[in-house]
């Protein structure tokens, strides 16, 4: 049995008390979905500037209704302290996924980034600090590795950060550091690479490079890549995502509290046989995609070098063992990229909009076990 199929045995005999930040967004609402199946008691809290409705709708229809019962919603914004304060009175853990995640969007709106991203993860600090929580595991991202021209190994070798967004992430685990420290609030960090699955959206930043390229694909237009599409990539499937938050939130090992991982998969992806891989997959049941054109583009701005994820330190201390690969995630995956990203005759494509965030101290609502206001 492995770590992970024991925790999961554990929980189910003595459930826990758990914050979800962003629990409408692409990876709140997956393990939303995984605790809740767990029969696990589960606050959601977002303000969905990035997240859908339609997300928890969704997960509300993959649990069964007792489960679900087990869900409180809360609709407000981290960046209001009280409003955290009172999201995680009475946890055991909290999941922090509430961010802004976009590269070119912290570069465009360096404001929005920084008060969600730091100013909203130092209320979430505190608030867990205040409430006792046991502790705090937090998104951070491979982008905290900036412009380091090795493919980061030790969570020590960093460069110089590409973006507002890198600052912010960077910032975190700063914070997080500090506040161990300081108070003695345990908490752990993730550095997500590429992360994919059901619910991503392809307008999600550079993270979203699959959904963006299987839009493409099936609207049989051009596929655009940077570099020349021979570099080591990591691409992780959010179910791998999933297993590092609960094993990081309860492990009991000292020396793996208060540490940052790396989380992806096995091994790193060449990005041009990926995308074969993608087209033959993408060939069951609908016509033949034309073939992709790959266009040498320079990094664009704000992106981090291509980097194969080390996950030895999170295997040896958390006992992350990823259950799927690049090809069975994008398995699973498919038939909701196909329902989503299908061209549909009767409705026009539009570009997406950026989503101005509300202000935080818009009226906060709590919603008991249903997504429905």
């Amino acid at each position: 049995m492995t770590p992970y199929e024991s925790l999961r045995e554990q929980l189910l005999v003595c459930p826990k008390a758990w914050l979800v930040t962003g629990g409408a967004g692409f990876i709140g609402s997956h393990l939303l979905e995984a605790l809740l199946r767990l029969n696990q008691r589960v606050i959601g809290l977002d303000n969905y500037s990035t997240g859908s409705r339609k997300n928890l709708d969704d997960v509300q229809g993959l649990v069964a209704s007792a489960q679900w019962a087990n869900f409180l919603r809360i609709d407000g914004d981290i960046r209001d302290l009280e409003t955290c304060r009172r999201a995680s009175l009475g946890v055991d853990f909290v999941l922090h996924h509430a961010a802004l995640d976009s590269v070119t969007g912290s570069i465009t709106n360096p404001d929005d980034t920084h008060a969600s991203n730091v100013n909203g993860f130092l209320n979430i600090l505190i608030a867990a600090r205040d409430n006792k929580v046991r502790r705090v595991v937090y998104a951070s991202s491979r982008s905290a590795y900036g412009d380091h021209p090795d493919s980061p190994s030790a969570d020590y070798k960093l460069g110089r950060c590409l973006s507002p967004h890198a600052v912010t992430k960077r910032a975190n685990e700063l914070y997080a550091e500090a506040f161990a420290r300081c108070y003695g609030l345990e908490s752990i960090g993730l550095r997500y690479f590429n992360v994919f699955g059901a619910r991503q959206q392809a307008t999600d930043g550079a993270a979203a490079v699959i959904p963006k390229w299987i839009a493409a694909l099936l609207r049989n237009e051009s596929v655009h890549m940077n570099g020349n599409g021979n570099s080591a990539f990591a691409f992780c499937y959010v179910a791998n995502v999933i297993q590092a938050n609960l094993l990081a939130a309860a492990t009991d090992t000292p020396d793996a509290i208060n540490e940052i991982y790396n989380i992806g998969p096995h091994s790193a992806s060449n990005p041009n046989e990926f995308l074969r891989t993608l087209r033959q997959n993408l060939l069951n049941g609908h016509r033949r995609p034309k073939r992709s054109r790959n266009l040498n583009y320079d990094v664009e701005p704000g992106d981090g070098l291509p980097f194969d994820a080390d996950v030895s330190k999170a295997a040896r201390l958390l006992g992350y063992q990823p259950t799927h690969t690049v090809e069975q995630g994008l398995i699973e995956a498919l038939p909701w990229y196909r329902q989503n990203f299908s061209p549909k005759p009767e409705h026009s494509i539009r570009p997406s909009r950026r989503k101005r965030m509300p202000s935080p101290d818009s009226v906060s609502a709590i919603v008991f076990s249903t997504p429905h206001v």
